[in-house]
């Protein structure tokens, strides 16, 4: 998503809010709403920090050069690995 895009969806959810601001019923509703994807995002197990991606990344290029892991020299051989296992 770009920059203009996330920018755009941003100005459109302030609008939204600010239309709703004043009816307390709408505005519970959309903090419980908004309570559950924040829960829905804390739970996502895929999703990691920086520190945690880049170590993971260390680890697999510490493993190839102990010769423990796989290196492949194009997309086509990886995919080959893939739909081996």
């Amino acid at each position: 998503m770009t920059a203009v895009q996330i920018n755009t969806m941003n100005i459109e959810l302030w609008q939204s809010i600010g239309a709703i601001a004043d009816s307390e019923p709408l505005m519970r509703r959309l903090t419980r709403y908004a309570k559950k994807l924040v829960k829905e995002r804390e739970e996502d197990p895929t999703l990691m920090t920086k520190k945690e991606f880049f170590q993971m990344i260390d680890d697999a290029k510490q493993e190839i050069n102990e010769g423990k892991g796989h290196r492949f020299a194009s997309v086509e051989e990886l995919d080959r690995y893939i739909r081996s296992l």
